[in-house]
């Protein structure tokens, strides 16, 4: 073997073994790989978005440039390495920049492997080399996102956004040759560059997170970042075995709202996804028809139809009371969710007379005088009388067992007689007399009215009472 082939396959088993398989990959057939380099980013590193509005975005990681090269039978005694170099978010003019630096390494170590140090180069300088800082500047406008790297001092900002501007004309002076025809530019300058870097980002930082180590904040053992998960906003993290039992115990109670940090106070909620990756299908499926369900609620122009075999979420239309159903066409009352009645006053079941005049004592004026519109004044003044008629007939009367007519004991024994059906029956138990003989029921050791026909009765009222059949 050759002083040049020895070194060449030398040189790629270290590059084999320094970088894992995503950044390194060696060609089967030829002497040659692919090398993927994420660029060092400095802390805090932020990518700014200009359009109609400004908005700023932390980032940690940037789409790689990627290095394809081949390496020539001369190689490193006579001849370079042949490559090119491709990027998302770099213009060809920055890239053919870097082109040319890797010629003038390649023409000081002459003779020498020169792979690591251009990875090491671009991995650790490009960006200081190019002048890059942050932030980063994209500008968007209507379906195209150019890239633009502004950073340092104000006035070199401006000088940059001048060049910018004087871009397009000086492109057609350019002589071909400042373009380096070794790069390759991978993002079609029409697509939106933005959800890429993003995209690329959360991923990356997902990686380094399944990496690590963390500690649960429930079960307090320490798991790869892999078997955790978590939470966005306040960076609090749990294992994934703790959170699905916690999420499940959650909705399946429907605190749907309620997915949040477990740390006390904190009040980070779960993302959706995070859901759906820690519970089964039919579990997230009721978490997603409950989260909806308590987003229309809070909504005060959605309605629900009124029939129990629908339920659609229906759009209140403004200055109307009627609703619409989607679904089984059902036209109703938004208000009192009965049939649509047109103009009428809104009908009120005899049932919720009494939460009707409770509101109605504890509302405002303004909100009385709605009620009064809605229902009409009959309706409230009639609702405000039943209900206290019905609180004074539940408090001093009880229903006949046979026929439920309202009986009031005023004195004498428990043995009473209906006024309506007149059957015979315990004021106690309210069970059924015999009209043969009705004391046995008080006589009977065995009933549970035993010797109390004159309980609660008052010793000191007239002696004639206690005896009297007729005004029982």
């Amino acid at each position: 073997m050759s002083e040049d082939k020895e070194a060449q396959e030398d040189e790629l088993l270290a590059l084999a073994s320094i970088y894992d398989e995503e950044e390194f990959h060696r060609a089967e057939s030829a002497q040659g790989g692919e090398i993927q380099l994420c660029l060092e980013l400095p802390p805090d590193f932020k990518v700014v978005v200009k359009g109609e509005n400004k908005t700023e975005y932390n980032v940690s990681f940037l789409p790689p440039l990627v290095v394809n090269f081949e390496i020539p039978a001369d190689y490193p005694s006579t001849s370079p390495p042949l490559f090119t170099l491709s990027c998302k978010w770099m213009t060809r003019a920055q890239m053919s920049s870097l082109c040319r630096r890797l010629d003038e390494l390649w023409e000081e170590n002459q003779g020498c492997v020169i792979l690591f140090t251009w990875i090491q180069f671009l991995k650790e300088e490009a960006l200081g080399f190019l002048g890059i800082q942050s932030p980063l500047e994209i500008i968007r406008g209507g379906s195209k996102a150019a890239m633009v790297q502004f950073g340092g001092h104000p006035e070199k900002a401006e000088e940059k956004k001048k060049e910018l501007m004087n871009s397009k004309s000086e492109q057609k002076f350019s002589s071909s040759s400042q373009l380096d025809p070794r790069t390759v530019l991978l993002m079609d300058p029409r697509a939106d560059l933005l959800p890429q870097l993003l995209d690329f980002d959360e991923a990356q930082r997902q990686r380094v997170f399944d990496s690590r180590v963390f500690c649960c904040g429930i079960c307090f053992v320490e798991k790869l970042g892999s078997n955790c998960l978590c939470f966005k906003e306040c960076q609090h993290v749990y294992c994934k075995a703790c959170m699905t039992e916690y999420f499940q115990i959650q909705i399946r109670d429907g605190n749907v709202q309620c997915l949040n940090c477990p740390e006390p106070k904190c009040t980070s909620l779960a993302t959706p996804s995070q859901v759906k990756q820690l519970v089964d299908e039919e579990l997230f499926a009721r978490y997603d028809r409950l989260l909806l369900q308590s987003s229309l609620d809070l909504m005060a122009d959605v309605v629900y139809c009124p029939r129990q075999s629908c339920g659609t979420a229906v759009m209140m239309e403004p200055d109307t009371t009627m609703g619409i159903c989607s679904a089984c066409q059902y036209a109703f009352c938004t208000l009192c969710k009965l049939g649509y009645h047109g103009v009428s006053h809104c009908k009120i079941r005899a049932e919720e007379l009494r939460n009707l005049r409770d509101e109605y004592l504890s509302a405002t004026a303004s909100g009385q005088k709605f009620m009064e519109q809605r229902y009409g004044k009959r309706v409230i003044q009639k609702a405000v009388e039943e209900s206290f008629s019905r609180d004074w007939l539940s408090e001093n009367c009880k229903c006949c067992p046979r026929c439920g007519t309202n009986i009031q004991k005023v004195d004498g024994c428990n043995k009473m007689t209906c006024t309506s059906c007149k059957q015979y029956f315990c004021w106690l138990c309210l069970g059924v007399l015999s009209k043969v003989n009705p004391y046995s029921h008080f006589n009977n050791p065995h009933s549970p009215c035993y010797n109390q026909l004159f309980l609660g009765v008052d010793p000191d009222e007239d002696d004639d009472a206690f005896w009297s059949d007729e005004e029982d």
